[in-house]
């Protein structure tokens, strides 16, 4: 079993590609159905969360019972992610820096540490 410390996002990539390629399922990838079929699975991914407090929620991510469900969910939502950055051409790496950047003006650490405020009521 592969794991994050020994696949690249790289080598994730190209997994994917494949098992679409393989399936023929290109013709379905266009971004605007991809951002549906993530938002589909964020919905099954929040479901498994409803009525539970937020202690609760960390305790069911891990538990026997629902750990792998959550799991299975987050993939089906990070393989969605990531064909939707192959199909619209996106470097996710350079994505991810470029934002974390944004945000790192946006929330400075000493307006934004320890507060759950936007940016722009800081």
């Amino acid at each position: 079993m592969a794991h994050d410390s020994e696949t690249t996002l790289s080598e994730a990539k190209q997994m994917i590609s494949q098992f679409v390629e393989e399936r023929d399922w290109l013709q379905y990838h266009d971004p605007k159905n991809l951002v549906m079929a993530m938002m589909s699975e964020v919905g099954e991914l929040a479901d498994q969360f409803r009525w539970v407090s937020n202690t609760e929620s960390r305790a069911l991510a891990i538990s026997p019972e629902h750990a792998e469900e959550v799991s299975d969910e987050l993939a089906d939502i990070m393989m969605f992610a990531i064909e939707f950055a192959s199909v619209c051409d996106i470097d996710i790496a350079s994505a991810i820096i470029t934002k974390l950047e944004k945000n790192a003006e946006r929330y400075p650490i000493e307006k934004a540490k320890g507060s759950s405020k936007k940016y722009d009521r800081l």
